[in-house]
């Protein structure tokens, strides 16, 4: 994907550094791109007129993981360290990103209140590494929300509450990062649409950390993340597919855990596995017809993911015009609606 890495740079004023709501208005008012994947035919609206865009039939899939307050502080031999839950790996242990910082295994780290966790062997890769912590299970998850913060990247500017990093249905406690693409949603619009006769429904996948600073992303095929898709998520989709109705994912996660769970012709129901599926324009999507998102970074697997709904060229015109029209990135952005057919 050389081409797409080059195609364009985000102008600074650009990243969205704060919610909308803090700039007086509401979630469902940021901006929206709409992209026709076939035609390349474009056009900008606001994500209060997503309901126009869908039909009665069409399925939506929302990712109801919660985010949890990621980002904890240590110190250790190498002084104060700001540890960045990675991912979960059993009660005891997570992987984290010891920011700008590698210990060597069988080193202590110490956090507030007496915790103490010990460096074991390295993550699933650099510059990952694993922490086994004194507490286990809902007493650490318990420690986790009295003292963590959510991460907060470079372009934020100021350290917003947890509240602000959660899409208003979440509630399955999991994420590293919140599941953006949600967060414009309102449950107005939901009900707007269920009125409409849009089926919505859920799948749960906890997102694992997107970026290890430095320029540095994780590798699309050593970047685990669990997720569960009920049976009634099943029922749903498979009555639509089969009926050739329009499934549409609210984010790359739910893309994710879609496509890993076409099985045998059909959408089957999982429960907390890991999928390791990368998906790019050499992969070919069984369940997943339309893509509401936000607008990636040049360098992030997130883009890659997108050139399975839409070549690259078409993508990457967008994304300019995007630019000129001055929509705003990351999680408190704006909104791309890919979707066939429908402009």
């Amino acid at each position: 994907m050389s081409d797409l890495l080059t195609a364009f740079e985000i102008p600074e004023h650009l990243h969205a550094s704060s919610p909308i709501e803090r700039r007086g208005l509401d979630r469902d008012q940021v901006r929206m791109m709409l992209l026709d994947p076939v035609s390349g035919r474009r056009a900008h609206t606001n994500f209060r007129n997503i309901v126009d865009t869908f039909q009665a039939g069409d399925v939506l899939v929302l990712n109801q993981s919660r985010t949890i307050p990621s980002s904890l502080q240590a110190s250790g031999t190498n002084g104060e360290v700001e540890v960045r839950l990675a991912r979960k790996i059993d009660d005891h242990r997570f992987e984290v990103l010891l920011v700008g910082k590698q210990y060597k295994e069988g080193e202590k780290l110490y956090f507030q209140d007496g915790l103490f966790a010990v460096v074991e062997k390295g993550g699933s890769e650099y510059p990952l590494q694993v922490l086994k912590f004194k507490l286990s299970g809902m007493s650490l998850i318990e420690y986790i929300y009295d003292h963590g913060s959510p991460i907060y990247y470079e372009y934020v500017e100021d350290p917003w509450p947890l509240n602000d990093y959660q899409n208003v249905y979440s509630s399955t406690p999991g994420s590293i990062e919140m599941a953006s693409a949600g967060r414009a949603f309102t449950w107005g619009t939901i009900t707007e649409l269920e009125q409409k006769g849009v089926k919505i429904c859920y799948i749960t996948l906890h997102t694992s950390l997107s970026y290890y600073e430095n320029d540095r992303w994780p590798s699309p095929s050593s970047h685990p993340e669990p997720y569960t898709i009920p049976q009634e998520t099943v029922t749903v989709i498979n009555k639509a597919k089969q009926e050739g109705r329009q499934v549409a994912a609210v984010g790359t996660t739910v893309v994710r855990a879609l496509e890993s769970a076409f099985k045998n012709g059909q959408l089957t129901k999982q429960d907390s596995v890991l999928t390791y599926l990368y998906i790019n324009q050499e992969h070919s999507l069984k369940v997943v017809d339309a893509l509401l998102t936000g607008f990636h970074e040049p360098e992030a697997s997130h883009l890659d993911l997108l050139t399975a709904f839409v070549k690259h060229e078409i993508l990457i015109e967008a994304y300019h015009e995007a630019i000129e029209q001055q929509y705003l990135w990351h999680e408190f952005g704006d909104m791309n609606l890919i979707i066939p057919g429908r402009l």
